[in-house]
């Protein structure tokens, strides 16, 4: 059976109307991948003499072992962010004679063949295979701590299935599941509870007695058995649609009344977002890349640097770049219909605008911390909020009256290429290059605090002309409106 399923993916892929589209997004994601595996060959090789000369006084392996929690942790936000959850067509399934748990099985199956769980294997059979050559651990013992991190990567896959289906639905399990993650960071980094040295004495043990590897290996069939049952449970047609038509919520958003007419319009986008993956993965996504500074500020390479900029005109304006450059390709299943109606475009577009402008102050409010490590970099983050609010909002949203490629909003947003045109990708120059290049210029022949005051002058400017901006925004919708129309009825846009 296994075999005949198989063959029908084949037939699927082939027949498909947009196989060559298709085969080009596969042919670039496959370039992508043989660059990241031989990327972690040449790692896996050298990690252990990186390692020797980095810490020459401690054993690899028991470095190795400290960093396996800080690795899986990472592995699986990566992995929710970008794997695709593997799927197949049903409909044709339910009314044969083949069993639910074959084809579950079989879909359970073809996620452990996920290029995701290439990459560590990859990284570490090599870096194993040195150590058990360059140190007195026997076979057995290496074995063992083989296993056990090949465990890992599938407990991080199907772990990563159950939260797609089961906690990501469910908001307080959601809550504290990236809540735990972050009391743990937090105890980590002020030294009260070392997550990593914990976790990396369990693995030394494992070197020590291997047959601990055990553990891990019933984890993933436990974890294998949890989410076969899951989707058995669920194997029919409107499973996970009575789940969520349970789930919504018909509250009336009544701290939205405080935006006036554009209330209504605030309220459908929230919904959108909180009731569809693609809009809702860019919202998680959004509050995940508030972190994103601790990667430069905590840096003195990057100290006053461009990457400053760029960290805060990126951290400020995440979700207002990511949801603003897919105007109004987020209503493309009912645009149509929105353009039959009494709807004032500008009052639909001052409506988007309002949601960006309150993403903006939602993410610089999410980001004053940052001013504990420097108070520049709290100035800094204000001039690129105030720039984004005035100049990068309008541009969006002009940007966006070129969109005319359809969004399936049940789909994730990586590996997704469905609505993304040359506008996506021409829009970041403006977006982000434009504003860190005026700041170096600035602060180059003058200071920091004249680079950053001119950014937020440039951003004031531009939010005191937004009616003006809108006008002009507003022409271009009026004249690309029905290419935008016959665009979103294309089903493979």
């Amino acid at each position: 059976m296994f075999r005949k399923l198989i063959l029908l993916e084949w037939k699927s892929f082939f027949r498909s109307a947009t196989m060559g589209k298709e085969i080009a997004i596969k042919l670039l994601i496959g370039f992508f991948a043989l660059y990241g595996i031989a990327s972690m060959l040449v790692l896996g090789i050298g990690l252990r003499f990186l390692l020797i000369e980095l810490f020459p006084d401690t054993e690899p392996l028991y470095l190795a072992n400290q960093l396996v929690v800080v690795w899986f942790i990472i592995e699986l936000v990566m992995r929710y962010m970008m794997q695709k959850i593997p799927i197949i067509n049903i409909k044709p399934f339910l009314i044969q004679n083949i069993k639910r748990s074959t084809l579950v099985n079989f879909i359970l199956t073809k996620s452990i063949f996920s290029y995701f769980n290439i990459f560590t294997p990859i990284m570490v059979i090599p870096f194993a295979a040195i150590s058990f050559w360059q140190t007195d651990f026997s076979f057995l013992q290496i074995s063992g701590w083989t296993i056990s991190i090949l465990s890992m990567v599938l407990i991080a896959n199907f772990l990563n299935i159950y939260i797609e289906k089961k906690i990501l639905d469910n908001k307080l399990l959601f809550a504290l599941f990236f809540g735990t993650i972050a009391i743990l960071y937090g105890l980590e980094y002020f030294e009260i509870f070392l997550t990593t040295q914990f976790v990396g004495n369990i693995f030394n043990q494992i070197l020590l007695q291997p047959w601990i590897c055990l553990i891990p290996v019933a984890i993933v069939i436990f974890l294998f058995k949890l989410n076969q049952r899951n989707l058995i449970q669920n194997f029919y047609l409107d499973a996970y649609l009575k789940t969520e038509s349970n789930s919504f919520d018909d509250t009336e958003m009544a701290w939205t009344q405080r935006f006036g007419k554009v209330a209504p319009f605030m309220q459908l986008d929230m919904k959108l977002i909180w009731r569809n993956k693609r809009p809702k993965t860019v919202l998680y996504m959004s509050l995940f890349f508030a972190l994103y500074g601790l990667l430069f500020y905590t840096q003195d390479t990057y100290n006053e640097s461009a990457m400053w900029a760029f960290v805060g005109l990126f951290m400020t304006g995440v979700f207002m770049m990511n949801f603003g450059q897919f105007i109004p390709a987020w209503d493309s299943t009912y645009y149509p219909m929105m353009m039959t109606q009494n709807i004032p475009m500008k009052l639909y577009l001052h409506s988007k605008a309002t949601l960006m402008n309150f993403s903006i102050l939602i993410m610089t409010i999410a980001t004053l911390p940052y001013g504990f490590f420097d108070s520049k970099i709290l100035i800094l983050n204000m001039a690129c909020a105030i720039y984004n609010f005035g100049i990068n909002v309008p541009l969006l949203l002009f940007a966006g009256s070129f969109n005319k490629k359809r969004i399936d909003l049940d789909k994730g947003q990586f590996s997704n290429y469905q609505g993304t045109g040359i506008t996506q990708w021409l829009i970041i120059l403006p977006l982000i290059g434009v504003p860190v290049i005026i700041w170096m210029l600035l602060k180059y022949f003058g200071n920091f605090y004249i680079a950053s005051a001119v950014l937020a002058f440039l951003g004031l400017i531009g939010f005191l002309l937004r009616n003006y901006f809108m006008n002009g925004i507003l022409k271009g919708y009026k004249t690309r409106k029905y290419a935008a129309i016959n665009g979103f009825k294309e089903q493979n846009a």
